[in-house]
């Protein structure tokens, strides 16, 4: 008989983008490692991407419980004055226009209270229910994933009265987040943050996060050491087809949203240093992005000349994301030019190792992105201001799809990095964490 897992989580499809894979592609595997997951999640969600796609990766008969939430975001528009219906995207992307003063003003009340998050109104309700749920619904485990940290504190609460292991599942830091300086947190609220931050990884049976800097930084923080590392990864299923065609263009493509502070500045150097080298670098150049993409990145592109050669998809399910990945000669990952950027580790790059196209990584050498794109011989590896030596990489692979119609790469050791696999760690320490509070 499988133990049970409650699984708390703001994201659930049909939300779609990269918050809600690592728990929607965990649900679908635990079956296979003894655990029947039970998912805690919202009825009405204010999510900034749609995927109804994703359904159908969740197992029909996979309980799952949903209750409303109340968030600020009808307020947030009205003050902005985006249209109703309009989505509200996370990381300070602004697709349309620099930011404004009414954006600045919401900025600060965003950071200053809504503490820990504009989510915080479903804390309160979801341990009252949840203390009630589960006292007739026992389970052996649970995770609360953030962000949204709202969850965290939903888990805090509910053990507070019950006592079933809790795990605090990290996909992105807390006080460590890319963003958390634009925030304009007054030292009160930074304050609240941190310590908050601390009381749940202090009262956590177990705390996970996805990167080693990051499970370094948790260290540091909660002054414990038993932090876990569980990466992202990519569903072998997703790429079991045949491999479709390759591109006919020399394509460079990025998934995902790409906020100023992943600008890859060499990049556009480089392309624009080629196109007036090579006159057949104009015929075969095309670059695709999929996702938001910041208003002043689309300014960069356009000041080197690069507009023409640019297809822009502003979503696509992720199913289709697969199959678009696979089909071009390179794929972009920049890192975040943050002070945290050791840790960081888009999901894409996973996925990108799924597709086995060659990428092309901006960031620096200490960076955990770097680690893997180099230990999986999975492509290349530039510092932000290293566009000679981009230019030369690129140059060659040119010349390579010219000649053959494709450029390769190695990809070696990939599978530790499968959905399957990882769901097969996660119950490992699940099982450890049970048999210790039984024991």
């Amino acid at each position: 008989m499988r133990k049970k897992l409650l699984i708390i989580t703001y994201y659930w499809p049909p939300a779609g983008g990269g918050g809600v894979q690592r728990w929607m592609k965990f649900t679908k595997y635990l079956r296979e490692f003894g655990w029947e997951p039970v998912i805690y999640t919202v009825s009405n969600g204010e999510y900034p991407v749609m995927d109804e796609s994703l359904l159908k990766e969740i197992p029909a008969d996979v309980e799952t419980i949903k209750t409303p939430i109340w968030e600020p975001y009808s307020f947030y528009k009205r003050f902005t004055g985006r249209k109703k219906g309009e989505r509200v995207y996370s990381g300070f992307i602004n697709e349309n226009k620099k930011e404004s003063f009414t954006q600045k003003v919401s900025v600060f009340i965003r950071g200053n209270f809504f503490i820990p998050d504009a989510r915080k109104f479903w804390i309160s309700p979801s341990i009252k229910y949840l203390r009630k749920y589960l006292k007739n619904n026992p389970v052996d485990a649970m995770v609360s994933t953030g962000p949204p940290h709202t969850t965290h504190l939903i888990a805090m609460g509910v053990k507070e009265k019950i006592n079933v292991p809790w795990v605090a599942d990290f996909r992105d830091p807390w006080t460590n987040i890319d963003f958390y300086d634009q925030l304009r947190l007054s030292d009160w609220a930074d304050k609240k943050h941190r310590r908050l931050e601390k009381e749940v990884l202090k009262k956590a049976d177990k705390v996970v996060t996805v990167s080693w800097s990051w499970a370094d930084d948790f260290r540091r923080i909660g002054n414990r050491q038993d932090i876990e590392i569980i990466t992202n990864g990519y569903d072998e299923a997703d790429f079991a087809d045949e491999s479709p065609a390759l591109t006919e263009k020399f394509t460079i493509c990025h998934i995902g949203s790409m906020n100023k502070d992943r600008n890859p500045l060499a990049l556009w150097t480089s392309l624009k240093e080629l196109l007036t080298k090579h006159p057949t670098f104009k015929e075969k150049l095309e670059i695709v992005l999929v996702g938001q993409v910041d208003f002043s990145i689309l300014q960069t592109i356009e000041k080197n000349d690069l507009s023409p050669f640019l297809t822009k998809i502003d979503f696509m399910p992720h199913s289709e994301v697969v199959k678009e990945i696979r089909k071009m000669q390179l794929l972009l990952l920049p890192i975040n030019d943050t002070p945290n950027v050791a840790g960081v580790l888009p999901g894409k790059l996973y996925e990108y190792l799924g597709a086995k196209r060659p990428v092309i990584c901006l960031g620096p050498q200490s960076s955990d992105s770097a680690k893997i794109i180099e230990e999986t011989k999975a492509g290349i590896r530039v510092g932000y201001d290293e566009s000679d030596r981009l230019t030369a990489y690129l140059e060659n692979s040119f010349q390579t799809f010219l000649q053959t119609g494709a450029v390769s790469v190695k990809n070696e050791g990939i599978l530790r990095f499968s959905r399957k696999n990882l769901a097969k760690a996660y119950s490992e320490l699940l099982n450890k964490l049970t048999a210790k509070t039984t024991a």
